[in-house]
């Protein structure tokens, strides 16, 4: 099993009661725990809108970061999980991946996704499609970066992106261009695009749902003909780890008292919830006996956001003992 790690950047008001000129060692000094440890990738998401309320709290540009981690770390691999396709036009989004990765020294992932943030969508002038044509983007931007990422150049005549031998040099330096991964569950449609192009996957990590979005995608595969056992299914997962049991109430009382002044009374139950209900909270024991069922599903890659990151990096510092030395490849 393999391990990455969230970035705190703002999206999850993860950086609140932090000074906007220490934002940037905050989210480094996490990076750089991950770079030492036993982490192989860090992630940020694609946002400008703070979860799960739009508040005036900051949120930074994902590709920024990218390209700042790109060149502030040296072994960690680096990701969005995900990118909006519709925020940016392909080709421009591949050029810019393109040059991150020669600044990385071919270390970016490019994590891909139709996007839903509908409040953001809206306010920043994109309006908001249907999923229809969200999902039709999505398709059509991944075939226009994989073109300019292997020949260099790309000629495409779709529905909703059109280029016309656009030149993208230098060519990212990993061998087949920057590997490609399909966020999202949607079973007919998105697990489909991920069966055609995915080199990995991310969807939901509950135990009964990731069985069942593996057996749909193994199906798509089965369908265009590529092979599902090549294709590295990832999760992501709140982690809220302690030694014993009372510190994980604890760091749950923590989360709740940290959110409630910045969200409504019903948004801060709601939210609290999806923290305490999820499957890696729990003491270090208890979390690898969890991972070790969803490893026998086909979980292969888990991406663990700890909500104190900004403020407290004990949760990362047990995780990275106790938890990834008994699952790790």
């Amino acid at each position: 099993m393999r391990f990455g790690l969230f970035v705190p950047q703002g999206w999850r008001l993860d950086l609140t009661g932090i000074e906007p000129v220490d934002h940037w060692d905050a989210m480094l000094g996490v990076a750089r725990i991950a770079e030492d440890g036993p982490f192989e990738s860090v992630w940020v998401y694609d946002h400008f809108h703070t979860r799960p309320v739009p508040t005036d709290e900051a949120t930074h540009e994902a590709w920024a970061l990218m390209a700042a981690l790109a060149a502030s770390t040296s072994r960690v691999r680096l990701g969005q999980m995900c990118t909006c396709m519709a925020y940016r036009n392909p080709a421009y989004l591949a050029k810019f991946a393109a040059t991150t990765d020669i600044v990385s020294g071919g270390r970016v992932e490019m994590g891909i996704g139709a996007g839903w943030y509908e409040h953001e969508w809206r306010a920043y002038g994109y309006g908001f499609p249907s999923a229809g044509e969200r999902i039709g983007r999505l398709d059509e931007g991944v075939q226009i970066m994989r073109q300019l990422w292997t020949e260099g150049k790309a000629t495409f005549d779709g529905r909703y992106y059109q280029v016309d031998g656009a030149i993208s040099r230098p060519l990212p330096l990993q061998d087949g261009g920057i590997p490609l991964w399909i966020a999202g569950g949607g079973e007919k449609k998105t697990l489909r695009i991920a069966a055609r192009y995915a080199n990995y996957t991310n969807f939901s990590g509950e135990p009964a749902e990731f069985a069942h979005k593996s057996e749909v995608l193994a199906a798509h595969c089965a369908d265009v003909g590529t092979d599902f056992g090549a294709i590295v299914r990832s999760s992501n997962y709140n982690v809220v780890i302690g030694e014993t049991e009372n510190d994980v109430r604890d760091r749950l009382a923590w989360i709740r008292s940290h959110y409630e002044p910045h969200v409504p009374a019903d948004v801060l139950e709601s939210s609290y919830q999806n923290f305490a209900s999820g499957p890696l909270v729990g003491t270090p024991e208890q979390i690898v006996e969890r991972l070790t069922e969803l490893r026998g599903l086909g979980l292969s890659y888990v991406i663990s956001y700890f909500a104190e990151a900004a403020y407290d990096r004990s949760g990362i510092d047990l995780f990275a003992r106790k938890v990834i030395p008994e699952l790790a490849d």
